[in-house]
């Protein structure tokens, strides 16, 4: 029979009790020291600075650093590989876009061996989801997006557009434009999106595609003209543009999205720290929401479960245009 008048037996029998009844203490002490913040581009780029703001956010929740590397490679694979086989504890997420989906593709229509999955990663949260501009430049024949379809069956592959490579976040939204529209355009690789701006401007090329914010100042200004863009609805900085939804193309839509993530098997119990913490910083966060607006970015944050439904339908939307594309090296 057991002594219940043992001091040391009492102690120790209310020690079990406590951390039974309440295993969330042990559990609430996440982070306990700094995050590190995978992102697979170079700075600067369009994945880096939602990850820096987002980053400052979460210092604000957790009084931990969230330490944002930048890894870049291999279209973003580099990146992303690290982080897949990085210790699943909740100390190392991270922060990329359609590259996710893409480069596995990519792999497996090549043969390749692929690197990572976006089944090695549990969605966190989704923190920007803009919609691609397809612009020519001011003084172009084509007024609206119709204008450019009916010129573009009337000149099967003649009208020229750039991108920032094969399979890139401005290649695949205008062949799915494209194919929804049933015309042929010529394509024309470019080293980044910069520079197949620079060759629309310059009348070298007829068309590209970019995020909004890179390319709303030459809009405003009169140097370009906006056609069509890809999202669900109307963009505020460029309200008199139409979605190509709106205009018949419902298989034209595509965002250059930004996202956190963590590695597959990160505990349960972590996850869903993150995850309350990550909508905390993106919803509450006055400075982080502010900075996301000044740079022109269309916030749209959705929690875990609502961001891997969202990733379901852009990975088949993606996938589809991608075998249609076929192969380019």
């Amino acid at each position: 029979m057991l002594n219940f008048k043992n001091p040391f037996l009492r102690k120790l029998i209310f020690c079990l009790f406590f951390f039974i009844g309440f295993p969330s203490l042990a559990q609430n002490n996440f982070p306990n020291k700094p995050v590190n913040l995978i992102v697979p581009f170079p700075p600067g780029g369009a994945a880096d600075q939602p990850s820096r703001l987002i980053s400052q956010a979460l210092f604000n929740v957790w009084q931990q650093p969230a330490v944002v590397l930048t890894k870049p490679g291999a279209g973003g694979a580099i990146g992303a590989a690290f982080a897949a086989n990085s210790p699943a504890d909740g100390y190392t997420l991270l922060a990329t876009n359609p590259s996710m989906i893409i480069v596995p593709e990519a792999d497996r229509m090549f043969g390749r061996p692929t690197t990572f999955d976006i089944n090695n990663f549990v969605p966190l949260g989704l923190l920007v989801a803009d919609p691609i501009v397809l612009v020519v430049k001011a003084d172009s024949p084509w007024k609206t997006y119709k204008d450019f379809v009916a010129d573009a069956k009337a000149k099967p592959t003649e009208i020229t557009y750039g991108s920032s490579g094969a399979y890139s976040a401005s290649h695949i939204p205008i062949e799915m434009l494209a194919n929804a529209a049933n015309i042929k355009l010529k394509h024309i690789p470019f080293s980044g999106g910069g520079p197949a701006i620079l060759a629309v401007l310059g009348g070298h090329i007829a068309a590209t595609a970019s995020s909004p914010s890179a390319v709303v100042n030459q809009i405003k200004s009169g140097a370009l003209r906006a056609l069509v863009v890809t999202g669900n609805k109307r963009l505020p900085s460029l309200p008199d543009i139409p979605t190509a939804i709106e205009l018949g193309f419902k298989d034209a839509e595509f965002y250059l999205w930004i996202g956190l993530f963590a590695p597959a098997k990160t505990p349960d119990h972590i996850v869903q720290t993150l995850r309350h913490d990550l909508h905390k910083a993106a919803t509450q966060d006055n400075g982080f929401i502010q900075n996301m607006t000044k740079l022109g970015a269309t916030t749209d944050y959705r929690d875990g479960p609502e961001f891997s439904d969202f990733l379901t339908k852009d990975a088949d939307r993606i996938k589809a245009t991608m075998l249609k594309i076929g192969k380019v090296d």
